[in-house]
């Protein structure tokens, strides 16, 4: 995958993050990018505990076959927390891509309550497995335009 498709999935990843903001739930967003560059699979994140790339990696784990899976690519829009990343590591896709840290998340929420968020990088938690899944990102970019939902949700 190269760049330019890195972030026009990105952007993809977004538009399902706000569609789940208009919808009252916090504005994450992931897609599934298949090995021909199509998008298979699209999830904004629903609460506190379903987030967008566990609920995306499980529906994937569901329809397709680990090897397949393997050649696959999750996009988010944000690094995803340990429990994204661990579920995309059990789920066997084989690539990540985000677009911005968590750390610029964190900025932003500070101690909200509905997102207490964890200062461990999905780099770290993948370092600490045995499959060598390749991560990309952040994207500098395209973060403010990712973040821009972000900016009034957690206002509330």
């Amino acid at each position: 995958m190269t760049r330019d498709q890195m972030l026009a999935h990105l952007r993809s990843a977004d538009a399902a993050a706000r569609e789940a903001a208009a919808h009252g739930h916090h504005p994450f967003g992931a897609v599934l990018v298949g090995p021909d560059d199509a998008i298979l699979m699209r999830q904004g994140n629903i609460d506190t505990v379903h987030h967008a790339e566990t609920e995306l990696a499980r529906r994937a784990a569901a329809a397709y076959s680990p090897e397949f899976l393997w050649t696959c690519t999750l996009v988010s829009t944000g690094e995803p927390c340990a429990m994204c990343t661990g579920t995309l590591y059990w789920a066997n896709i084989g690539r990540l891509v985000y677009g911005f840290e968590e750390t610029k998340l964190l900025a932003l929420t500070g101690d909200h309550a509905a997102n207490p968020t964890m200062s461990l990088s999905s780099r770290a938690v993948l370092d600490s497995g045995q499959k060598k899944i390749e991560v990309f990102g952040p994207f500098p970019e395209v973060a403010d335009e990712l973040l821009a939902p972000h900016r009034e949700f957690w206002k509330r």
